[in-house]
């Protein structure tokens, strides 16, 4: 099996671009599309789909790249031991998080203490930021949803509670604190659906036998914020990412079960990994007990 197009795979998988990869490795671009077309004709096997300037993994690519990850993670190990050290002077790691203030403190520790560590951040709601690792196209997440699958490896990181808020001058926002009976009738501004926020909103109303009024789904914290502004009905969010602004009045509800979690997520197997070790590592540390 040759090993140079092995690598082109791995980096053109790992980049989810012909360009992008040919662009980090320093490698002309039609040198790496012709290693992965010629390993692509040697098995007989489609590795990519080619859509524009993206490439997205098949499904006999996206096994193969959970083999050539180990692969070149081990390679990496054995040269940091050859030079004799297991210092993270080089690399990359893709972060993929349903909130940048939960990532951040860890991404800025592992900066502290592996300055040549290249640091990605992409955000989306919790079912996206698991379908990012399963997917390999992120490295670690870091996600109020717990992966129940065994092939995931979660650290119980933080814990967060939803609050409500309204627009100042709202009926309701003249208290503090409400009871999740205060909610019925009104009308809701939410994230879209697979959002852990949606989620532990609709299952806390379920148990208190409160019915909302109708809910507008917005995909977006900000977007949820400007849509409360405007008057178009109660927003929810996380209490550590709410951020305080004067058109809003934050509301606690006390009697809702609104507690949840955050964990941080990667595949069992990329454990395997120094820089994703380095960041579970540094999680654990920062963890709230």
């Amino acid at each position: 099996m040759n090993h140079a197009q092995l690598r082109a795979f791995h980096l053109v998988a790992r980049a989810g671009s012909f360009t992008q990869a040919a662009q980090a490795a320093g490698l002309s671009q039609p040198n790496l599309s012709g290693q992965v077309k010629a390993l692509e004709e040697s098995y007989g096997q489609r590795l990519f789909e080619r859509r524009g300037r993206g490439a997205q993994m098949t499904a006999i690519g996206r096994q193969l790249f959970g083999i050539t990850d180990r692969l070149f993670a081990v390679e990496g190990e054995a040269q940091a031991l050859l030079a004799g050290t297991k210092a993270l002077t080089i690399g990359s790691l893709r972060i993929s998080a349903d909130n940048a203030i939960h990532a951040m403190p860890i991404m800025a520790e592992l900066k502290r203490r592996h300055a040549g560590v290249a640091l990605s951040l992409a955000i989306g709601n919790s079912d996206a930021v698991l379908r990012a690792l399963a997917d390999f196209r992120a490295d670690v997440g870091v996600t109020a949803r717990r992966p129940p699958e065994p092939r995931f490896h979660s650290i119980a990181y933080r814990r967060d509670r939803l609050i409500v808020f309204v627009p100042r001058g709202h009926a309701l926002g003249k208290r503090r604190r409400i009871s999740a009976k205060d909610l019925a009738g009104h009308d809701m501004v939410l994230r879209e659906p697979g959002s852990i926020t949606r989620e532990v909103f609709e299952r806390a109303m379920d148990a208190a036998g409160v019915k909302v009024g109708a809910i507008m789904d917005i995909d977006g914290r900000e977007a949820v914020r400007e849509a409360v502004a405007q008057g178009l009905g109660i927003g929810a969010a996380f209490a550590r990412e709410f951020v305080p602004d004067d058109r809003f009045v934050a509301l606690d509800v006390p009697d809702a079960a609104f507690d949840v979690g955050e964990y941080v997520v990667c595949l069992e197997e990329r454990m395997r990994l120094t820089a994703v070790r380095a960041f579970m590592q540094i999680a654990q540390g920062m963890a709230e007990k």
